[in-house]
């Protein structure tokens, strides 16, 4: 089976341009971007598929399936045609309702949303779960670490080290480290 070289070309720029294009915040661009992966897709399937130019099924005069293709590929195309028609359908709705109520067709950073995830995080940080944790249940930092010489899983250093380093920092600056981080704590 012989692929034709023009048309794995045309179905690589049709992907580049389809994802370059769905990367913008412009919904028509989306739209489009999203158009050529579709078809992109659908040339994707037909070459897949075989040589072409065979009947999908039998005439019934040869019960061999030797001049016969595989009618799955066939199956697939329709469905990624109905698929990609209803999602363009969606797209167009919100492209129109986006015009209809902004006068504008691109995403724009709703204000509210991220004052809500700021809050959220500030939140996170007050409870003591932001995720950054000085500890981890792994390697040398974790609770109860099986022996003394458990890896060190990260690029920070042993907790020895790291005590080292602090305490010889707060030698370095007369204490006011510490007080400065109970400062920062209490706020």
């Amino acid at each position: 089976m012989t692929v034709p070289l023009l048309m794995v070309l045309t179905m690589g720029v049709m992907y580049a341009a389809g994802i370059y294009l769905m990367l913008d915040r412009s919904l028509t661009r989306v739209l489009l971007g999203f158009l050529l992966v579709g078809n992109a897709t659908n040339l994707l399937l037909i070459l897949a598929a075989g040589r072409p130019g065979g009947p999908p099924l039998t005439d019934g005069s040869d019960s061999g399936t030797d001049g016969m293709l595989d009618p799955l590929p066939q199956a697939l195309i329709l469905t990624a045609i109905v698929i990609s028609f209803g999602l363009t359908a969606f797209l167009l709705a919100m492209i129109y309702r986006s015009w209809r109520f902004v006068r504008d067709e691109s995403l724009q950073d709703d204000l509210e949303d991220m004052r809500v995830a700021h809050d959220t995080r500030e939140a996170g940080e007050e409870a003591g779960t932001s995720g950054e944790y000085e500890d981890t249940e792994f390697g040398d930092e974790a609770l109860d670490p099986l022996d003394d010489d458990a890896p060190d899983l990260d690029e920070d250093g042993t907790p020895q080290e790291r005590e080292r380093i602090r305490e010889a920092h707060e030698n370095a600056t007369g204490g006011h480290a510490a007080q400065d981080q109970q400062k920062e704590d209490d706020r």
